[in-house]
């Protein structure tokens, strides 16, 4: 039997930023990070590639871990030549209705509260102050409340006319995602870790202690330590230690339109309509759709959160769209079963906010779909913890925000396995906070998850 100083199971993009927290920055030598897939290819690879410390409480954790990640990630951008290509060009709220001004500026306020930044009102003391299309030095953090409408009119004259105001959090934008988790991958596998394509079948226990796994070639691995890292398929991993992990999974879809018009703007920040709406069908489309029940829900009134963003360099024709209107609870299934009708649905949601999208709804040009599962727990804040096994580790729920979390989850989770000093916002991420009675009084009264 071969032996592994820590084995991580699952190389997505919190497996592959263990494994590099672990090998290349705390310098600890045989790990293996076992997955049957190739690596990033499970979910990973189907993220918005974005990234935010714009975080709602209670408490500071989720915009101090978030904080820390974003400072992880530009080191990395740095250290790269900024191979992975992030920016800063921020998240913008954008809202139709005077009524949510309110809405934005209490938000701006709490994160301002949290340690997210400054809000700016404008018009104001300061100038608005808007995003390069790339780089990330020298920028505003916090947020920017635009009330004027000829300065909103100046930016963002893309926007729907209708728009009142637009709230520009600045800590916030995108990167590539593969070639993030790529670079750390080959880092970590320059250090001497391996990667081993086989499924974990089984975790072998002594004393509710790690002893080794054993993989479905047949082959075992000794081990004292083990990261389960399995995205939407961490709770049967943890099953194989008995322990019954408290999260659930959400299937999310994503569309890329090819925009050859440029009907959509480029080097935007990632835009989001707040506004409830109800979208606008023709009387023989209204007609069709009331006479199928499982599509008559189209014509009721629908949540706010649709959002896009373009998609690649400059001259890159491709626009990103996604609108989540179900978050009901699944079993995972591969392939990721895909609504063919979503790629409308979710361009006629952003089409509200981006009224020179709406041409496309004649005619849908080309468009790539894909999907994946957001692995959550109930008030969305990740598991980032020893397990109640000696040398057991878990590492996930991070429900559609691994990409802009996954460089300090790593990091916290190196902390754990080395026996390094914790940072102070680890308790919040560990699997016991589930017993402390005064958690289950703040879960009791949690307001907003904080998801898109």
């Amino acid at each position: 039997m071969e032996n592994a100083k820590v084995v991580i199971c699952g190389a997505g993009i919190a497996g592959v930023s263990a494994a590099y927290h672990l090998a290349v920055r705390r310098g600890i030598k045989n790990i293996a990070l076992v997955d049957e897939r190739a690596p990033l290819s499970l979910t990973s690879d189907k993220s918005t590639e974005c990234y935010r410390n714009w975080w709602p409480g209670p408490g500071d954790a989720m915009v101090q871990l978030m904080n820390r990640s974003i400072d992880l990630l530009e080191e990395l951008a740095r250290a790269s030549g900024n191979v992975f290509h992030l920016n800063r060009r921020g998240y913008l709220y954008v809202t139709g209705d005077e009524s949510r001004i309110a809405d934005l500026k209490n938000a701006g306020l709490e994160a301002q509260a949290l340690g997210a930044g400054p809000l700016r009102v404008h018009p104001g003391p300061e100038l608005y102050q808007p995003s390069p299309a790339e780089g990330f030095e020298n920028l505003p953090t916090g947020a920017d409340l635009v009330l004027d409408r000829e300065l909103i009119r100046r930016h963002f004259g893309f926007l729907t006319e209708k728009t009142v105001a637009v709230l520009h959090a600045r800590r916030c934008g995108y990167l590539s995602a593969q070639q993030y988790g790529m670079y750390m991958l080959e880092c970590a596998r320059e250090a001497g870790v391996r990667l081993i394509s086989a499924r974990i079948v089984g975790i072998e226990t002594s004393a509710r202690r790690v002893g080794g796994v054993r993989l479905s070639d047949g082959s075992r691995l000794g081990t004292e330590q083990i990261v389960l890292a399995g995205g939407p398929l961490l709770k049967p991993m943890a099953r194989m230690l008995n322990i019954e992990l408290p999260i659930f999974c959400e299937l999310h879809q994503k569309v890329m339109l090819r925009d050859d018009a440029r009907a959509a703007p480029r080097n935007t920040p990632l835009m989001i309509w707040i506004d409830r709406q109800s979208l606008d069908w023709s009387a023989e489309e209204r007609e069709l759709l009331a006479s199928d029940p499982d599509r008559k829900w189209l014509l009721q009134e629908l949540p706010g959160g649709p959002h896009g963003r373009s998609e690649g360099r400059a001259d890159s024709p491709w626009f990103l769209l996604q609108w989540t209107l179900h978050a009901d609870p699944v079993e995972p299934a591969f392939p990721v079963p895909l609504d063919s009708e979503y790629p409308e649905i979710a361009l006629r949601g952003v089409a509200t906010m981006l009224p020179a999208l709406g041409e496309y709804t004649q005619r849908l040009p080309q468009v790539s779909m894909d999907g994946g599962y957001y692995t959550k727990t109930r008030e969305n804040r990740p598991l980032i913890s020893p397990l109640p096994v000696d040398g057991a580790y878990v590492m996930g729920a991070f429900s559609g925000f691994g990409i802009m979390a996954s460089a300090a989850a790593g990091d916290l989770m190196a902390s754990y396995v080395n026996g390094d000093t914790l940072p102070t916002y680890a308790p919040a991420f560990r699997l016991d906070r589930y017993s402390d009675p005064e958690y289950q009084k703040l879960l009791a009264e949690w307001k907003s998850s904080g998801q898109l």
